[in-house]
């Protein structure tokens, strides 16, 4: 009696004890929520800052009349302001000219396209971190870490940047004499304003791409643990499906801009290249290091692009090999009694043959179940080799070939101009 009275008494404090975990598991969820809607908005102000965010006509116009005047219009008015007739050691009005139209005809890709997917789909949907992608509420602190991992590779790469074209611009306005030094001082920060504008548009729609692909290995790596803790195949091959659907959009939006990101690229370092073995003087750092800043922002930009799919196209293929690892731990069981079925004894009489028809001839039900989960479990290994998914450009998946064989190609175009112009 005293002991069922101290259970009853129990039972209300560890419901109670249970109701506060709940509540406490709500709360912590509910903050993780708010933490990344604010990390989202911060993004989104970012981009609308740059003029990504065009949703509106007035704000298309007003994004666009800003490239124009900031991107284009500034730079070349400053080239012609800055034209003399015997400063070329110094600088070369076709070189200035062919940096400036390559930075800007990337810029303008990356704000087109990203802008296009960002006015139709809107950032959580383009990002995947909406409440009806990828169960939200389970990975925002992963979310909030790779999309402040955005803001820290920007800074990082875009601060020795600014330094090095800072330095050359310095050294290039000193030669380069003007009326005053106001003047000088007036075009050097226009420049550098101009410059900072359209590198970070580039820098930034490089760093998206590859920020949507990081969160999508969130879900490659949590469905890796999904494969090692649970042998239901349907639901498996549901998840599965699921993750190759958000690859396939992925891809099916950023194509345009991959391909055309490539041609850019490869048009300007050509073009680079071109123009400085062309140039019967001495090229140097003064006179040709727009090609120089020009082209690592390129490379760099490309870098982050191809990471980001080849990381995401190689997590979508390791995951057969943990399905062919969890296969071969999980073998069927066999016993005794399934090797036995339906075996008479070897010493019987006649009575005992008499009575054969009444012997039962049992199914061992066990052995039965382990080949289907065997048969189960191999369909499923071979669907995933046949399907094995990653980000794909018109079919071609972009994986560590492919990256390779892109990345080196630019590698060695960027590498020749360097060579001719990072002399001092």
């Amino acid at each position: 009696m005293a002991e069922h009275l101290r259970l009853e008494t129990l039972e209300p404090s560890a419901h109670t004890h249970l109701l506060d975990l709940e509540a406490s598991q709500q709360a912590q969820e509910e903050e993780n929520d708010t933490d990344l809607d604010q990390t989202l908005q911060r993004l989104e102000t970012f981009l609308c800052f740059f003029g990504f965010h065009q949703s509106s006509q007035l704000s298309f116009l007003l994004s666009w009349s800003t490239f124009i005047l900031l991107g284009v219009a500034v730079p070349v008015l400053i080239l012609e302001l800055s034209t003399c007739s015997d400063c070329e050691k110094y600088q070369i009005f076709e070189f200035e000219l062919d940096a400036i139209v390559a930075q800007s005809c990337l810029a303008a890709v990356s704000l087109g396209c990203i802008s296009y997917n960002l006015r139709k789909y809107g950032i959580r949907d383009f990002l995947f971190v909406d409440r009806y992608h990828g169960h939200m509420r389970s990975f925002s602190k992963e979310y909030i870490d790779k999309i402040q991992g955005f803001f820290r590779l920007l800074v990082l790469w875009i601060l020795p940047c600014f330094i090095l074209k800072t330095v050359r611009e310095v050294i290039r306005i000193t030669y380069v004499h003007h009326a005053s030094g106001w003047r000088s001082v007036a075009i050097l920060l226009a420049l550098l304003l101009s410059w900072i504008y359209l590198t970070t548009i580039s820098f930034s729609a490089c760093l998206l791409f590859n920020l949507v692909c990081n969160l999508q290995v969130i879900h490659f790596d949590d469905y890796a643990k999904l494969l090692e803790r649970d042998s239901n195949v349907s639901l498996l091959i549901k998840e599965h499906i699921l993750l190759r659907f958000y690859l396939s959009k992925i891809s099916h939006r950023l194509r345009v801009y991959l391909i055309l990101v490539f041609l850019v690229v490869t048009a300007s370092q050509i073009v680079f290249l071109f123009q400085t073995t062309r140039y019967r003087g001495t090229n140097t750092f003064i006179n040709g290091g727009d090609f120089a800043v020009s082209s690592i922002v390129q490379v760099v930009g490309i870098y982050f692009c191809l990471h980001g799919a080849a990381k995401i196209s190689h997590r979508a293929q390791s995951i057969v090999s943990v399905a062919c690892q969890q296969h071969a731990l999980m073998p069927c069981r066999s016993t005794d009694a399934s090797n036995r079925v339906g075996l008479l004894p070897l010493n019987v009489s006649e009575s005992d043959l008499g009575s054969v028809d009444s012997i039962e001839f049992t199914v061992n039900t066990e052995y039965a179940s382990s080949m289907f989960m065997y048969h189960e479990r191999q369909s499923f290994v071979i669907y995933l080799q046949t399907n094995p998914g990653g980000i794909t450009i018109f079919g071609w998946i972009v994986d560590r070939t492919l990256i390779t064989t892109i990345f080196f190609i630019e590698l060695s175009l960027v590498l020749f101009v360097l060579g001719k112009t990072v002399v001092i």
